[in-house]
């Protein structure tokens, strides 16, 4: 990867700080608009991304028209304007209120995780807001451990790992996490994973996902074989009429100790999820640029 410049960190930094405290100091309606809006700039300014996201739901959805496909995208870039919103007043949001911003659903299966004693793992994805469900999840039951890959810009990076960290969460880096991740099962403790993202084909395993073979990293399930940890599908998905977000636990994903089986049985409750709420996930990533041997890329 090529060295990236100072004068282009410092240009996004800027760009970020303005983003993120507009939305914080703007009322809240005014500040739901603007998140609105800056999707809606991030569609325009990097047109890649659309792109890619057509190529994506034609791949995952053949049977669907171009006029669904755009609807779809458009609505991609909303949920990543209320994601914007929502993480910029993470300040704002406490044990006091955070119950305006989202709430549970399929609670039980976390309870009955947890009294397993050997701890819990959230696998969530890029669907809806999985920020505010890391952060809420910490102020209406109890902290948690989340699995983070370090942003390019040490800048944005910082003031990103601040905020997570706000509501009492340990944040742990996607380098080196593994014994972290043990040590906080063995104490019972749960901790997030995003699974949802491509992985190289030298450490993962091609598993369907939307009908298609899908590189999908085998580290998740090999942690949960290990630890004995309950695996529980968890997403924050938005829910227009109630104008606030649901943090849905699905029941625990049985674990079998066949390392691809169970990556294959993750993402099926990771599509399953997005089936109910296509237009909330981030279409916008390659997911399927790893390809088995002999396969064009897709996005070439």
């Amino acid at each position: 990867m090529a060295q990236r410049s100072e004068l282009r960190n410092r240009l996004e930094a800027a760009i970020a700080r303005f983003v993120v405290g507009s939305l914080e100091k703007s009322p809240r309606g005014l500040a739901d608009r603007l998140g609105a809006f800056y999707g809606k700039v991030l569609d325009r300014a990097i047109p890649r991304l659309r792109r890619t996201a057509e190529r994506n739901l034609s791949f995952a959805y053949p049977e669907r028209d171009a006029s669904w496909r755009a609807e779809t995208i458009d609505g991609i870039f909303a949920s990543i304007g209320r994601l914007l919103t929502a993480f910029a007043r993470f300040p704002k949001i406490n044990s006091a209120n955070v119950g305006e911003w989202i709430g549970y659903e399929g609670f039980e299966h976390y309870r009955r995780a947890k009294e397993n004693g050997r701890g819990v793992l959230f696998a969530t994805a890029h669907l809806g807001n999985w920020e505010l469900s890391a952060f809420a999840h910490a102020l209406l039951t109890e902290p948690m451990s989340v699995v983070v890959r370090p942003l390019d810009n040490p800048a944005i990076d910082a003031m990103v790992e601040r905020r997570r960290a706000l509501s009492g969460n340990t944040l742990l880096s996607k380098r080196d996490f593994a014994r972290s991740i043990l040590h906080a099962l063995k104490r019972n403790e749960a901790v997030g994973i995003l699974v949802d993202q491509n992985s190289a084909a030298d450490s993962g395993v091609f598993v369907p996902f939307f009908g298609q073979s899908a590189c999908s990293g085998l580290t998740f399930a090999k942690l949960a074989a290990r630890s004995g940890a309950a695996v529980i599908p968890g997403f924050a998905v938005w829910l227009p009429d109630r104008r606030r977000y649901l943090l849905r636990f699905y029941p625990a994903v049985e674990i079998t100790g066949d390392a691809a089986a169970d990556t294959a049985a993750v993402q099926r409750a990771v599509e399953a999820a997005v089936r109910e709420y296509p237009d909330q996930w981030l279409w916008i990533h390659r997911r399927w640029k790893t390809r088995p041997e002999g396969e064009s890329g897709m996005y070439d």
